[in-house]
């Protein structure tokens, strides 16, 4: 049995029964179903032959009880959840290879996860980056807000949507974007935290806003390295910690600097805010 996804316009094959039955129940995956065709940019896949170890750990993080762990095994890289008085799921896949083996507990919760460390791991290197960030749609363009959780990112997109004619949610918590011809792309994903929100829909970004919460509202444009400052903590942190992945985000990065502004808003949670933001950034006021 396989069955294949295209996110952002990458090919995903998943093989083997059990598999299949457990990304099937996931939400968010049903819109990006496609017939199987072609050869696939990976291949997720079980095995029953033994988890490599984990010889070198470069990130650790923990959520609810479950520690997760990223590193490398002797042939490439592997990552395991290990939830609180339960089995454990592996994951792990040769370096520049392109087929990721799964093993162990494929309960919902870990699964979805471990799907989104396998997707970056083997398209990172194809200029894709999956952001973390809540993104409004708007005149068939897109408008990334970054910033630490409790910020206000949620809650700025929900006043766009609630004040600004056209303004639509593509996701809420990892859009993915991906240089396409030189230019950066937004595509919506199967990840899209506590908003179920899943479009198979993709445009062209306008700006990325780094929101902060203040008093008052202001907005300012960024300079290339401050940009770089505000886009970078919501890449993938694991990735950070490996040479060539890093590299690869860094490239993805760059492309977005030099083709798109990048704002910081310091902002109340009002109307006045997402209109400010708004003009800015499409040069209207239609108040």
């Amino acid at each position: 049995m396989e069955q294949d996804y295209l996110i952002a316009g990458h090919r995903v094959r998943v093989e083997g029964d059990r598999l299949v039955k457990a990304m099937d129940i996931l939400d968010g995956f049903a819109v990006f179903k496609v017939e199987p065709n072609g050869e696939p940019a990976c291949r997720f896949t079980t095995t029953t032959i033994q988890v490599p170890t984990l010889e070198e750990e470069l990130y650790r993080y923990e959520n609810e009880g479950v520690v997760s762990r990223f590193g490398y095994y002797s042939g490439g890289y592997a990552f395991s959840m290990t939830p609180p008085n339960s089995e454990s799921l592996h994951l792990w896949v040769e370096k520049k290879g392109s087929t990721v083996w799964f093993s162990g507990n494929l309960a919902p919760a870990l699964l979805r996860f471990a799907c989104w460390i396998a997707y970056g791991v083997i398209t990172t290197p194809l200029e894709t980056v999956a952001i973390h960030t809540s993104v409004i749609q708007h005149g068939g363009k897109t408008v990334l807000f970054l910033g630490e959780s409790g910020t206000g990112k949620s809650t700025h997109t929900r006043l766009w949507r609630e004040n600004i004619e056209g303004a639509v949610l593509l996701n809420d918590d990892s859009p993915i974007i991906r240089i396409v011809d030189g230019k950066p792309w937004v595509y919506g994903s199967p990840w899209s935290g506590k908003t179920p929100c899943y479009k198979n829909e993709s445009y062209p970004l306008a700006a990325c806003v780094r929101l902060s919460q203040a008093p008052y509202n202001k907005i300012e444009r960024l300079k290339v390295a401050q940009g770089y400052g505000a886009l970078h903590p919501s890449c993938p942190p694991c990735f950070a910690y490996d040479d060539a992945l890093y590299d690869s985000i860094s490239g993805v990065l760059s492309t977005l600097l030099s083709t798109v502004p990048v704002y910081h808003l310091a902002c109340l949670p009002n109307a006045a805010a997402a209109w400010l933001s708004y003009e800015t950034i499409f040069g209207i006021c239609e108040k």
